[in-house]
């Protein structure tokens, strides 16, 4: 499937007194027709499943601490009986899923297609995300079972996760609605999509969607094992359909195969129309419209990295659809980040009040 690339979509000023109204839509951010959604993602529908360990803990369950482990369903049992009465919280989660989480903590409007089980982990995943105003209208499987995944916290903030995709590796373009997609300002899909079939499947039926309706294409490229599994066809998506890609620095030098941040961002404008990369704890860099726009760090003390990445795509998502410019989405990112990170869990668990974003903003 071939893609005509889109020309550059340059952002609008914000008038003069926006900064009053950080949560109002700027009319210039909208497409023709009245958008019903800031933004529409895709991805594994996951319910996250939090425990604070010790290291002895993670050393006799036998996982690499900080990495990401794809698991079945009787190793995830395994995990969770040997955490034995160590207290537990879950929501609904995945990658995609947090950051629409976080535009609708932020008051901005979001939906998810993502594939669950009519099973009890299911139902709570639906649940959790329509209780916060998230459509969700992709019809739960007969059979099988949901997915999960363990997040295993140390004491230094790394989160070890075991993974097991169960029905959620299943979402298929017949999962994914057209209708839905014309009514949002943005898609945002998950690289992890692209590490099946189906999903992959998926991801290219959205695109094309989008694509056909004007709406714009956000992507994050979730992992470096996404690049080295398809670095190829992540560049045409880049210098093709794909506005605005998300990356780390670990996961842009996969890409570009070059070492500098700024070089790398560069490498990645010269084909998408901007690019979001993030550098931990020293903030991140935009490029959008030919600019380069840094972003500083907010210091913090780090309790749990889970998350960390996907706020920061939900704050700057919320900000580039709601009237804000690049570098005010980038500064709102930049804080729901470190903010995310200083608690357990990859939701806000205190979201910024109005006061606080006009404060930020100011």
């Amino acid at each position: 499937m071939s893609f005509a690339r889109q020309p550059p979509r340059l952002s609008s000023k914000k008038s003069a007194g926006s900064l009053n109204r950080p949560f109002a839509c700027s009319p210039t951010a909208k497409k023709a027709h009245m958008t019903a959604y800031n933004v529409y993602g895709i991805g594994n529908a996951l319910v996250d499943i939090q425990a604070q360990i010790s290291d002895e803990t993670l050393e006799q369950l036998d996982f690499p601490k900080g990495f990401t482990t794809l698991i079945d369903e009787a190793t995830q049992q395994r995990v969770l009986a040997a955490l034995g009465g160590t207290p537990l919280s879950r929501g609904a989660g995945g990658s995609a899923a947090n950051s629409v989480i976080g535009i609708a903590q932020f008051g901005g409007t979001g939906a998810f297609a993502g594939k669950v089980a009519d099973d009890e982990v299911g139902n709570f995943f639906l649940k959790d995300m329509r209780d916060l105003g998230i459509a969700i209208e992709v019809p739960p499987a007969a059979e099988g079972q949901s997915g999960t995944c363990v997040v295993l916290i140390t004491d230094d903030a790394q989160r070890t996760m075991l993974t097991t995709l169960a029905i959620s590796g299943t979402l298929s373009p017949d999962d994914v609605d057209e209708e839905e997609i014309r009514k949002a300002e943005y898609i945002y899909i998950e690289g992890y999509l692209f590490a099946g079939d189906p999903g992959k499947a998926a991801a290219m039926k959205a695109i094309e969607y989008a694509t056909r309706h004007g709406v714009k294409v956000a992507l994050t490229v979730s992992d470096p094992f996404i690049v080295n599994m398809c670095r190829d066809e992540l560049l045409e998506l880049i210098h093709g359909p794909i506005d605005l890609l998300f990356c780390n620095l670990e996961e842009a030098r996969a890409l570009t195969q070059l070492h500098d941040p700024a070089d790398c961002a560069k490498f990645i404008h010269d084909r998408a129309s901007a690019v979001a990369l993030t550098l931990g704890p020293d903030g991140s860099i935009l490029m959008e419209g030919n600019r380069l726009i840094p972003i500083e760090g907010v210091p913090c003390d780090a309790v749990d990295t889970t998350g960390a990445g996907d706020m920061y795509a939900g704050g700057l998502l919320y900000g580039i659809t709601n009237g804000l410019s690049w570098k005010e989405a980038g500064h709102l990112a930049s804080h729901a980040a470190a903010r995310v990170v200083s608690q357990v869990g990859a939701r806000l668990e205190r979201p910024f009040t109005r006061e606080e974003v006009k404060e930020l903003l100011s």
